[in-house]
């Protein structure tokens, strides 16, 4: 099938399931060279492209006084086929350069297509640009990259009879999206959740999920941590005496997945506790640095040794593969043509000839990446 793929190589990158849309895509690529599509495309639609997603926003709503919902409405190519519980990338122009981060869709399948929109919900952290951009920053109408909706994390169908989720802070965000698909859907199961901020005023979806407890949906335990302190393991147990039987699905800060992971791996339970992390958990970063080429020497950049290669290629102006950005899903990986590197999670040193991950390697001396 080699004219298949030279007839579709013009969207070959494009991150889109359905064939059709490829097709598409390339044809219109082939009969608008040799200039590019999106000459066209974005004079009569700037949601229109034939290289990416993109989108529209069409509102910023407060959540709390440093979180929102960013409502986007998605252009063409964009599948609203995803599962409660995924995420999208969404990039955003900010000085010149586009900056990519992932978030969780708070949305709801469903609705989605019914609306053609999709949601995130966003807390600004203090050392998070872009999130505080996204926050304070961003206007409606801003045009947006997206990155097509992935992860493992979702919500299983059918239900398990008996279900926890146990959450913390902002690890909320992929849990209301299943919340809501349960409602909608008219779904019932035995569903207890506990979640934890430091304050009420931190609190994400308050009286929406006061309502759902109210409902009967779920079985609701807020835990404020300024006040009541952290959810322990004796917390966990006399909340939810059942919570080594139940499937269980968290989110949170690493101390709090940590604690989750070690009570059900002494309860013979892991395999029913499934995590979901935000931030990429930085172990041993060492001080080594250097240049990083990428591809060719006229794309460099001297960067430190706490800095990911996928964030060294995005300062550099380089379009990098990427995904979840913490190392799960393996879309950034690229091939090390020289040098050596060392993950940031575990302190492992990689050298050339290895295939590695972006979103969680730093160099370790000069290098040089097959991008």
């Amino acid at each position: 099938m080699a004219w298949r793929e030279r007839f579709e190589a013009p969207a070959a990158d494009v991150a889109s399931r359905r064939k059709r849309t490829k097709w598409l895509r390339a044809a219109f690529a082939r009969v608008t060279t040799p200039l590019l599509p999106d000459d066209y495309l974005h004079l009569a639609n700037p949601l229109w492209s034939a290289r990416e997603l993109r989108g529209k926003v069409v509102s910023v709503v407060p959540e709390t006084a440093d979180s929102a919902t960013i409502v986007i409405k998605p252009g063409w190519g964009f599948s609203f086929d995803y599962h409660p519980g995924q995420y999208i990338g969404i990039g955003v122009l900010v000085d010149g350069r586009w900056a990519w981060r992932s978030y969780s869709l708070t949305s709801v399948p469903s609705a989605s297509r019914e609306d053609g929109t999709v949601a995130i919900t966003v807390k600004a952290m203090p050392e998070g640009f872009l999130s505080s951009h996204l926050v304070k920053g961003l206007a409606a109408g801003t045009v947006v990259r997206l990155a097509a909706p992935a992860g493992e994390f979702v919500l299983p169908d059918p239900l398990p009879a008996k279900m926890l989720f146990a959450t913390a802070g902002s690890g909320l965000t992929p849990i209301i999206s299943m919340l809501r698909a349960m409602r909608r859907r008219g779904q019932a199961a035995d569903v207890a959740v506990i979640h934890s901020v430091p304050t009420e005023d931190d609190l994400l979806f308050s009286e929406e999920l006061r309502g759902m407890a109210d409902d009967g949906l779920i079985d609701l335990h807020l835990q404020f941590t300024r006040s009541d302190g952290q959810v322990t393991p004796a917390k966990l147990r006399a909340l939810c005496p059942d919570w080594a039987e139940r499937q269980t699905w968290a989110c949170g800060p690493g101390g709090f997945l940590d604690m989750l992971s070690e009570q059900f791996a002494e309860a013979g339970a892991a395999d029913q506790l499934h995590i979901e992390r935000f931030a990429l958990e930085r172990g041993a970063t060492g001080a080594e640095g250097g240049i990083v080429t990428f591809g060719t020497p006229d794309r460099q950049i001297e960067v430190d040794g706490a800095t990911t290669l996928l964030e060294a290629g995005e300062q550099a102006g380089v379009l990098m593969p990427f995904g979840c950005r913490m190392g799960i899903c393996q879309s950034c990986v690229v091939m090390l043509d020289k040098g050596a590197v060392r993950d940031l999670r575990t302190g492992a040193e990689h050298v050339e000839g290895e295939r590695i991950q972006t979103c969680v390697s730093a160099a370790a001396g000069d290098c040089t990446l097959d991008v």
